[in-house]
């Protein structure tokens, strides 16, 4: 694959910016094999963002040829009280994590905060390293990256997050950090610092945040980036996320149940499904509907559909019906890998848990 196809492939949705793209040519340019990390918080059952939305970008990057690592931040699950803070739980679920991504995104490094930071001298040093040239209102403004702000009684621990996520950058992901756009934050603190401390300054990639199925309400955020936090698929709000193990009924239900005004394509998280995920895996999407509404039409692009949405031409409840089927279409090879009895047994202990914000 020649250089500028493989930046092609880099930018394509769901990603929404990457700093720098001629950054990242001159480095594809070198031959050499990059080096990319994602991290995730451990907190319960995987949904459409976590796993689709973060996979599909993962798996174009792996055919990109770049070596890929997914980072399970066990003790950042557990510093930003996920789980409930039990210990044992995050990593019960880590193991969840593990067997998904090694699934979905056949090829990737997956690495395991616990069993890295350990007996890892360097890393502690460079923690400290880093930090000294960042002072507390700087990682004041980072908080938003563990859904947190300033406002909340947070522990010191919280505050140490963002240095900690940093300097995770500079041992797994030296050539290309990745994340949601929600973690911008921190990946642009790296770019400012990490030259000050003579370490290589990493490309930055940052993919769309899905929306939740929730209706939008009209409080005023200060910035994009506030507004996306608060709007995202959350598994802390179960009601407005679908889950990878969502059954056809359950899934039916929350999209028939989900917010998608007529005409409406702002803020809509339907056409968001549409356009993020299903015309990312698919050339098409066939509408299927009674004769007296119009038929059968198929789509080959979201912007066509999109126009059809807006002018009336197509009804939210066709709509929704099959975002549904097509939905229940991509995730039915990931359910029934989990019908496997041992990790059936393990998404339903994690069913149990406590899922905290």
């Amino acid at each position: 694959m020649d250089i500028e196809s493989k930046i092609e492939l880099i930018k394509k949705s769901p990603t929404e910016e990457i700093i720098t793209e001629e950054e990242l040519r001159e480095k594809l340019k070198t031959g050499e094999k990059l080096k990319h990390y994602i991290g995730f918080e451990i907190s319960g059952l995987l949904h459409l963002g976590t796993l689709i939305i973060c996979g599909d970008k993962i798996n174009d990057l792996i055919k990109a040829g770049v070596n890929c690592t997914v980072y399970l931040a066990d003790w950042h699950s557990y510093i930003n009280k996920k789980l409930g803070e039990n210990w044992d739980n995050i990593i019960k679920a880590s193991k969840y994590y593990e067997e998904a991504f090694n699934f979905y995104c056949p090829g990737v490094n997956i690495v395991l905060g616990s069993q890295f930071y350990y007996n890892n001298n360097e890393y502690w040093k460079d923690l400290i390293r880093f930090a000294t040239q960042v002072n507390l209102t700087r990682i004041t403004r980072c908080l938003s990256i563990m859904g947190r702000s300033e406002k909340e009684n947070l522990s010191f621990a919280q505050y140490i997050y963002p240095s900690m996520q940093a300097v995770d950058v500079k041992y797994l992901g030296q050539d290309i950090a990745h994340g949601g756009m929600d973690q911008r934050k921190v990946h642009v603190l790296c770019r400012e610092v990490f030259p000050k401390l003579g370490w290589k300054k990493p490309i930055l990639l940052h993919h769309h945040l899905i929306m939740g199925l929730g209706e939008p309400t009209k409080k005023e955020f200060k910035d994009k980036f506030e507004l996306v936090e608060a709007y995202k698929m959350s598994k802390s709000k179960p009601w407005t996320a679908i889950f990878i193990h969502d059954t056809e009924e359950e899934i039916e239900k929350k999209i028939l149940r989900a917010w998608c005004p007529e005409k409406v394509v702002e803020m809509n998280p339907i056409l968001e499904i549409v356009k993020y995920i299903i015309f990312n895996k698919r050339k098409s999407f066939e509408v299927e509907r009674e004769s007296k509404y119009g038929g059968k039409i198929t789509y080959y692009s979201y912007y066509d559909l999109e126009k059809d949405y807006i002018n009336g031409n197509l009804h939210p409840l066709d709509l929704k019906k099959n975002v549904a089927r097509v939905l229940n279409e991509i995730l039915e090879p990931i359910r029934k890998h989990f019908e496997y009895p041992s990790l059936k047994k393990l998404v339903e202990e994690i069913k149990s848990f406590e899922i905290t914000r």
